[in-house]
């Protein structure tokens, strides 16, 4: 059975926008950093479920992140798939001090 997906965060993800008051978990921020650094770029949806994250909490948090431009999202074979950008391998140098 295919889960629908709300059409909030399908709004999000269009339209890459964010309510102003959003403020990311710097948690979620590490959890993805470090899996996107030790593992190749997959899609959203994957990346969602190696993370063990809920989709729309990663959603908003690339979000978040490619508008800082730590991360930037290509289309390949109709998936989304997201890799860090220079500055963000460089945010992960910095994250991965703390962990």
């Amino acid at each position: 059975m295919v889960k629908a997906v709300n059409p909030k965060v399908v709004e999000i993800i269009k339209t890459k926008s964010l309510v102003p008051s959003f403020d990311p978990s710097m948690k979620t921020l590490m959890c993805i950093v470090k899996f996107m650094t030790e593992n190749v770029s997959e899609g959203k949806t994957q990346l969602a479920l190696d993370t063990k994250l809920n989709y729309a909490r990663l959603a908003k948090h690339l979000v978040w992140m490619e508008k800082k431009g730590l991360v930037k999202s290509t289309i390949i074979d109709n998936k989304i798939h997201v890799s860090l950008t220079e500055n963000g391998m460089d945010f992960a140098k910095v994250i991965s001090k703390i962990i």
